[in-house]
This record gives C-alpha cells, structure tokens and sequence, in this order.
C-alpha cells in the first residue's frame, strides 16, 4: 500500500466510483419511476402526503443506523480488526454486530409501531390535517388518521434496510462495490410494481389504495437484503449466532455510533427536524420531496459514489500511518466530486421546471404542483455540492475515528436550521416550502465548510489553493453550459415546436441536457480541467 503512487490511488477511486456511479444510476432512476408513479395515482395534498409522511418516519431511522453511521462504523472497524486480528477475528465481528443490530432494531421497531400515533402528531401541523371523504378513502377520516395507519405498517422495512445496510458494509470492505450499489435497485424496482399493482388489488379486497405503496416499501426492504446475501458467502462470510456485548471489537462500532448520530448525518437530521415546519401546509411535504428526489438522482450518482468508494480507501490510509497518501486521496476526491457536480447544480437551476413538468405533470398531479416542485428543486440545487462534499469531508474523520469535530459541527449546524426554518416561515422572506429548502442548504454548506478547514488543520495542506483555481475553471464551463441549456429550451418548447405534450416535454429536457454536456465537455479541455480526463478514461475502460 504504501508503494502505491498517488496516479494509482486516483485511477482506483475513479475505476470503482466508475462502478458504483453506473449502479447508482439505475436504483435512482428507479425511485424516479416510483415518484412518478406516486403523483399519477395519489394527489399531493392528500394521499401522496399522508405516505411521504409515514414513509420519512422510518427511513430517517434508515438513514441514521442504516446507511448512514452503521455502515461507516462497521467499515472501520471491520478493516482495522482483519488487519489487525486476522480474517476469523473480522468474520466473528460481523455476525456479532449483524445479530445485536437484529436485536435492537427489532425492538425499535416494535416501539415504533407502538408510538405511531404519538410520532405523528407531534409532527404535523393544524393545517396538515384534512378531513377526508370516509367512502372515497375506504373508512380513513382524516389524512393524520392515514399516516398513522401507513407509519405502523412501514415500521418494519427499517430493521430490513439497516441489515442490508451492514451487508454492503462489509461487501465494500472487501473491495465489492457493485451488488452493494445495484441493491437498492432491487428495492425501488419492487416497491414500484407491488405499489402499483397494489393500488389496483387493494381496491378491490376494500382497502385503501396507498396500502399498496407501503407494502411495496417492506417487500422491497427484504429484496434488498437478500440480493447481497449470495455475494457475502463468496467474500467467505458465514453466518453464526455469536452475540456479545461485552465484546471489545463490538463496543467499538457502537461507541462510533452512539456519539455520531448528529455528527455524520446532518443532512438526514435536518430533512426530518424540517418536519415539523413541512407539515405547516398541505403539500409542501410532497413537493419538496418530488424536489429532493430528483436532486437525489446528482446526488447518489456522484457524491455517494464517490463517498462509498473514499471510505474504505481512506480507513486503510488513516490506519497504515499513511497522512500524505490520505490527503492525496481525500483532495482527489473533492475535486472528482466538484467536476460532478457544479454543473449539476448549474442544469438543475435551469431545467427545474421542465424536468418536473416531464417528470410528474399527469394524472394527479397539476401545473400548480410542477411550478411549487420546481421552486423547492431550484434552490435545492444550490446545495448540490454541499450535500455531496459533507459525505467525502466527514468519511476524512471517520477514517481516523474521529467523531468528536463532526458531532459539535452537526449540533450547531442542525440548530442554526431549525432556527432558520423558524425566522423564515414565521418572521422573514414569505418563500413558503422554499423558506424550508434554503434553510437546510444554508446550514449543510456551512456544515462542510467547516469541517474542511478543521480536518485540514488535523491531517496538513490538502491543496486547496488548488481547489480554489479549479472551482473557478469548472463555474466557468458550468455558466456556458447553463445558458446554452437555457437557450436550447426555450427555443424547443417555444419557437420550434410551440406546441405541448409529452413529446415536447421529453425534447425539452433531453435535447438541451446532451447539447450542455457536449459544451462543457468542450470547455473542460479548453480549460485543461484534468479531472474530466480521467471521468472520460474510467468510462472508455467501461465500455471496452
């Protein structure tokens, strides 16, 4: 490892987020379909926000103990006992931690199906509730009375997801990294055709149609988890009902865990903390998570991505004693990933309203809802780099074990958002849904800031004189690239075909996407931006 040239280590990180990216790709757009799906058959105000709200509950649970802190934790201290203590010492750690989490989060699970009814209150608002058509939504009277019903029955899909969380844990330490990535295809793509099927079959045994979408999240869950199960036997894991919590190895991956649920998900603290400001209206929950989702395809394309493959690069770095080709690795990363996503940033402001248009303006969904969804993704992408730099800077010092800085960082940061959301929905700027938006943007920025400037204090230099001159370059290329999508558009759906329908939609989006990315293409190497060298390499490699 420590022969390894810092070429190397860069056309690794690059091949392997390559891997992931490509898998990334096709569960992200799958959840896509699923949304879609969700705005045809259930209206915003109604149906869709009932279960945004049930869904969110336990997959910000997901997010925390899933593939959020457990995962990261088990990753480091899977890695540092193999080297340590040997393979079997490793091996014997997984089952360990794969049974107590079973345990605890069967428990969790448990309460929370118990508790729904009180968790859901203390969420909405007065003017979320909405009296409901008792015959129209098959005995349910209120909206609050639905989400209750769809919180207890999705509670479950939290222990299933967290397990599949470990098994992508330990598939990535082991240098795996597309069944892992794939898997969440397998989740989106069964939670799509049971939720859809169901909305029909539920009608007809007199349930309520949306039935359908939450067993689509439980069976989906499981898919999940199994589809790993196979590629875990051939990296030589092999189930055994140790349990121990006395364990040495164990208390390690839980010690991370217990300090760091603010310190390395702030993003998932403040999406659920914006809670209790979303549910001030109806719809504002299911606009700005039709917003989200659809930054969320830039997001795990490319930070994710590149997060996942980071980590366990930057564990073996931290722990072989290895500062310089950790800083190599870490700075590489943040520019790969700032290439990405700039100009992502720069198309999603642009194309906000025609891609939500495309994507969502059918069925039960109205211009009203595109318009309101397509504010919330605007300013969602002016985040787009924060929300995917935070995930590379806080895997810097998780690799080292060091949980103390993100975790004052994360408090005062999901703080400031909450103070936020309160000045701008109830004193300040009259943004509606979007006040909530800005607000988790604002402090998710300065999150990342900050962290980078302290870990840069901890490890030495990370060429970041660097990262200024090249930030610089790709705003540039970014700019011309978002005023030709700008111009392509407007002459798409206006002077040339000036007529609407979904073809138009279609052309309006896709003809002005390719025209951007051939200009910026273009101006990356008038601009000599090396990274987009090595994007274009990894996928000519691919497709040889």
């Amino acid at each position: 490892m420590a022969g390894e040239s810092k070429s190397t280590i860069n056309q690794n990180v690059t091949r392997a987020a390559g891997i992931v990216s490509i898998a990334v790709m096709g569960s992200r757009i799958l959840g896509l379909a699923r949304e879609v799906a969700i705005a045809f058959y259930f209206p915003a105000r109604t149906g869709a926000d009932a279960f945004y709200l049930a869904f969110r509950i336990p997959n910000f649970l997901r997010d925390l103990f899933g593939e959020g802190i457990l995962s990261k934790a088990f990753i480091t201290t899977f890695l540092a006992t193999e080297g340590e203590e040997g393979e079997e010492a490793a091996w014997n750690l997984a089952n360990r931690v794969f049974n107590l989490t079973a345990l605890i989060l069967l428990g969790i699970t448990i309460l929370g199906i118990a508790f729904a009814p009180a968790i859901v209150d203390v969420l909405t608002r007065e003017n979320f509730e909405e009296a409901l058509d008792t015959t129209e939504h098959y005995g349910f009277s209120s909206k609050v009375e639905l989400t209750i019903y769809l919180t207890q029955l999705m509670f479950p899909y939290l222990l299933f997801v967290s397990l599949a969380a470990i098994a992508m844990g330990l598939l990535n330490s082991k240098g795996r990294f597309g069944v892992p990535a794939c898997a969440s295809s397998f989740f989106n793509l069964s939670s799509l055709f049971i939720g859809v099927g169901g909305y029909y079959v539920c009608q007809q045994v007199g349930m309520h149609p949306v039935t359908g979408m939450a067993v689509g999240v439980i069976v989906g869950g499981i898919a999940q988890f199994v589809i790993q199960v196979p590629s875990m036997y051939r990296v030589g894991f092999r189930y055994r009902p140790l349990l121990s919590f006395r364990d040495a190895r164990v208390r390690q991956v839980f010690g991370l865990i217990a300090p760091a649920v603010l310190g390395v998900a702030a993003v998932q603290v403040n999406q659920f903390t914006n809670t209790f400001f979303i549910t001030e209206d109806s719809g504002w929950l299911t606009w700005i998570n039709r917003a989200y989702r659809v930054m969320h395809l830039p997001i795990g394309i490319f930070g994710v991505a590149i997060s996942t493959v980071a980590l366990p690069q930057l564990a073996r770095f931290a722990t072989a004693g290895e500062t310089e080709n950790f800083r190599n690795a870490l700075a590489y990363a943040l520019r790969l990933m700032l290439a990405l996503t700039i100009p992502a940033s720069v198309g999603l402001m642009v194309l906000s309203a025609p891609i939500c248009r495309l994507l969502y303006e059918r069925g039960q969904t109205f211009e009203v809802d595109t318009l309101a969804t397509a504010g919330a993704l605007f300013v969602y992408a002016f985040g787009l780099c924060g929300f995917s730099a935070l995930k590379i800077v806080t895997d810097g010092f998780y690799a080292y074990k060091d949980i103390r800085a993100p975790v004052v960082v994360s408090v005062c940061a999901v703080t400031l958002n909450i103070a936020l959301n309160y000045l701008f929905i109830y004193r300040g700027l009259f943004l509606e849904h979007r006040a909530v938006v800005l607000s988790t943007v604002l402090t998710v920025t300065l999150n990342f800031s900050v962290l980078l400037v302290l870990l840069r204090r901890k490890v030495g230099r990370l060429g970041l004189s660097s990262l200024i001159s090249l930030t610089l370059k790709i705003v540039i290329a970014s700019v011309i690239m978002g005023f030709s999508c700008w111009v392509a558009n407007g002459i798409i759906e206006g002077d040339w075909l000036g007529t609407e329908g979904f073809g138009t939609r279609v052309i309006g989006v896709f003809v002005p996407i390719g025209i951007g990315v051939s200009v910026l293409a273009g101006m990356y190497k008038a601009l000599r931006v090396k990274e987009f060298d090595d994007i274009m390499e990894m996928f000519r490699r691919r497709l040889s």
